[in-house]
Order: C-alpha cells, then structure tokens, then sequence
C-alpha cells in the first residue's frame, strides 16, 4: 500500500464531485485530519486522512512561486 504525500497547498482531484460541481479540492492542514476547501464554492471540510486518501484520484503539487 503506497501512503501518497500531501502537502499543504496542493490541489486534490478526487473521484467523485462536490455538489456545487467541483472535484478540486486545495490543501489547507495536514495530520490524522486533513483540512480542503472546495476550489469551486469555498465550502471547508475536514476528514479523516485514511477517508481522504481513498478518495483521491490525483495530487497536483503547489506551484512554487520562487522565481
């Protein structure tokens, strides 16, 4: 079983949509919990990281704005 890396900041795509119609998600805490808000209507949910991780379709990083 591969535990996929989150970072505070990236964008998760999961497998089913929000109700609003999104399925992006943005990264706001990590931990046992794991804090998303909703990219298309800025709803805040908190769910378990073993829930969350099942639900995932695809992580896409933060973009670094360095320079």
């Amino acid at each position: 079983m591969v535990i996929p890396k989150i970072s505070v900041g990236d964008v998760l795509e999961l497998k089913k949509p929000h109700p609003c119609g999104s399925s992006r998600f943005e990264t706001v805490r990590t931990g046992s919990d794991i804090r998303i808000i909703c990219t298309g209507c800025g709803r805040d949910l908190t769910l378990p990281r073993e829930k969350l991780e099942k639900a995932i379709k695809k992580i896409i990083p933060k973009e670094n704005s360095n320079g």
